[in-house]
This record gives structure tokens, C-alpha cells and sequence, in this order.
């Protein structure tokens, strides 16, 4: 097996464990894989900027089937749908557009310091 093939295959498995820990924390938690993903992933040679906007597209499909087997358990609440879909929305565009004009140095500190206010947020 050559040098190439070797490498191809470790970095593949890597992807695959990956995305086993980002489905499985966007699951059991009900979101927050990104916060998972984004580290994993620049951990597997993604650069930051890559790595933040990558997050969201893994984790558009474990999202759906995460919802699609809590709401078979009736696991939902659909009052929240629409005002939340929409300020999700807006946001979502609004960080999309700030992502590419910021500099990856304030990005990694304003994302450190969502993942330390959301640890606080649920440790009281």
C-alpha cells in the first residue's frame, strides 16, 4: 500500500470518527455539534474560516434526522417554528456575510467565548 493510499484511508477514518462525535453530540444534545465540529475539523487540517463554514453543512443532514426521529417520539414543540426559524434565518445570513469579512483571529475568540458562556449558561 503506498505512502498516498495509507494517507488517504487514515484521513478518511478520521473524517468518519469525526462525524460520529458531532452526530452524536448534535443528537443527545439537540444541536451544538458545530461547537464540536469546527475544532474536529480544524484538527483534521481545515483552516478556521473552512472549518466554521464546513460545520454547518455536516451538520445540515444529522440535524434533519435528528429531528425527524424526535419528532417520531413526539419530541417536539412546533410553536417555536416560525419566530425562531426566522431570526435563525436573518442570523444565519448575517454571520454567513461576516465570516468572509472578519479576521480568523476575532473569529476564534468570539466562538471560544460562545462556547465558554454556553458551558456557564448550562452549568447554572
Amino acid at each position: 500500500m503506498g505512502s498516498k493510499t495509507g494517507n488517504t484511508i487514515l484521513n478518511n477514518t478520521q473524517k468518519i470518527v469525526c462525524g460520529v462525535a458531532v452526530g452524536s453530540a448534535n443528537s443527545i444534545f439537540g444541536g451544538g455539534g458545530g461547537m464540536l465540529a469546527v475544532p474536529l475539523l480544524m484538527r483534521i487540517g481545515l483552516s478556521e474560516k473552512r472549518a466554521h463554514a464546513t460545520a454547518i453543512l455536516v451538520i445540515l443532514p444529522v440535524s434533519l434526522l435528528s429531528f425527524i426521529l424526535y419528532a417520531y417520539k413526539g419530541l417536539y414543540d412546533f410553536s417555536v417554528l416560525i419566530p425562531t426559524a426566522l431570526g435563525v434565518t436573518a442570523g444565519g445570513v448575517l454571520g454567513a456575510n461576516l465570516l468572509g469579512k472578519l479576521p480568523t483571529k476575532t473569529v476564534n475568540f468570539v466562538f471560544g467565548c460562545l462556547q465558554v458562556a454556553a458551558g456557564i449558561f448550562l452549568l447554572t
